[in-house]
C-alpha cells in the first residue's frame, strides 16, 4: 500500500458499520477509512453490502450498530440533507435526474444546500435572488463543460442519450462541491468510449483534492484508476490494499470464482509471480453472468 495515500488526513471512517433487515445483515461489521483526495474503489460480488454500505454513509440507512465519522465528526444516522450539507454528494446504481427538467435546471437543483436566498427573496425577485440564480447558471455550466456535456442544455435531460445523462447527474453531485463524492457504478451500461471518457473525468475529479468512492463491476476500470481497493463479501471486508495486491489476494479470487482454499492460493502465486507494474493484465470476467456461470 502506497505510503502517500496513507499519510493524508482519513476524511471519512466507517467503524464496525452493521445493517440488518430482519434477520439478514446485509453490513457485518464493516471497518475502513477514505482519506483526502485518494480514488477508492469498493468492490465486490452481488449481495456483498456495497450499496447498503454507501446507504449507511448517507443517510438513506440508519446503521443497525457502529458509526460513520467525516472529518472526527460523528454523523451516523442524520438525515440524506445533513449529510450533502457536510461535505459528501453521491450518484445511483439507477439515474435520479428530474427526467421533465433541462439538463441546466438538473445541475441547478444540486446547489439548493449553497444558495444564499430564501422564501422572501424567490417570491420577490430580490437583488439577491437574480444574484443567486446567475450564480447557480454559471457555476451548472461549468460542471457540465468539466464533465464533458455537450448536447443542448436547454433539453429535457430524459432526451439525452444514456451515457451523458450520467455525466450530468456526476455534474450536479459535484456542483455541491463535496469534499467526498461516492459513485454508485457510473459505468453501468457505458460503451468502450464512454468507459475511457469516465476514466479520465474520474482522475480530474481526484486533482481538484475531492475524494472519490466508487463501486464498480468493471475490473479494468478499478484497476486503472483505483490508488487503494476495499473488498467485501457478505458485508464484511475480505481485504484492503493496491491494486497489485488485490490482483493476487487469494480471499479476493475465492470470493470472486468460489475456488477452494488451496486454488486460490495457487491461483494468487501465478498472477503475483506475472505482475509487473503498469502492465495490464488478464483479470476474470467478472459481470454479473460470468458470476453466475462460476458458481
Amino acid at each position: 500500500m502506497t505510503a502517500e495515500v496513507w499519510s493524508r488526513p482519513i476524511l471519512l471512517r466507517a467503524s464496525d458499520l452493521t445493517v440488518a433487515f430482519g434477520g439478514v445483515q446485509a453490513v457485518a461489521g464493516l471497518t475502513f477509512t477514505a482519506h483526502e483526495g485518494e480514488v477508492l474503489s469498493v468492490i465486490g460480488p452481488n449481495g456483498a453490502g456495497k450499496t447498503s454500505a454507501f446507504n449507511c454513509i448517507t443517510g438513506f440507512y440508519k446503521p443497525t450498530a457502529g458509526h460513520v465519522e467525516l472529518r472526527g465528526a460523528d454523523i451516523t444516522g442524520m438525515r440524506p440533507a445533513r449529510i450533502a450539507a457536510a461535505g459528501i454528494a453521491r450518484t445511483f446504481q439507477n439515474l435520479r435526474l428530474f427526467g421533465d427538467l433541462t439538463v441546466l435546471d438538473n445541475v441547478r437543483a444540486g446547489m439548493h444546500v449553497r444558495l444564499r436566498q430564501n422564501a422572501f427573496d424567490a417570491v420577490l425577485h430580490t437583488p439577491r435572488y437574480r444574484r443567486s440564480e446567475q450564480q447557480a447558471t454559471d457555476e451548472a455550466n461549468r460542471w457540465l463543460d468539466f464533465v464533458g456535456v455537450r448536447s443542448d442544455r436547454t433539453a429535457q435531460v430524459r432526451n439525452l442519450p444514456y451515457g451523458e445523462q450520467r455525466l450530468v447527474e456526476i455534474a450536479r453531485a459535484l456542483a455541491r462541491e463535496p469534499k467526498m463524492l461516492l459513485l454508485d457504478e457510473p459505468a453501468a451500461g457505458l460503451n468502450h468510449g464512454e468507459k475511457e471518457a469516465l476514466l479520465g473525468l474520474l482522475r480530474r475529479i481526484s486533482e481538484l483534492g475531492t475524494a472519490v468512492v466508487l463501486i464498480e463491476h468493471d475490473m479494468g476500470l478499478v484497476m486503472q484508476v483505483s490508488e487503494r481497493i476495499v473488498v467485501l463479501s457478505y458485508g464484511k471486508e475480505i481485504a484492503d490494499g493496491t491494486p497489485a495486491e488485490i490482483r493476487a489476494n487469494p480471499a479476493v479470487i475465492e470470493a470472486y470464482l468460489g475456488t477452494s482454499d488451496e486454488e486460490a492460493q495457487d491461483e494468487a502465486e501465478r498472477i503475483a509471480a506475472e505482475f509487473v507494474e503498469g502492465v495490464e493484465l488478464p483479470l476474470p470476467d467478472l459481470t454479473d453472468d460470468a458470476q453466475e456461470q462460476a458458481q
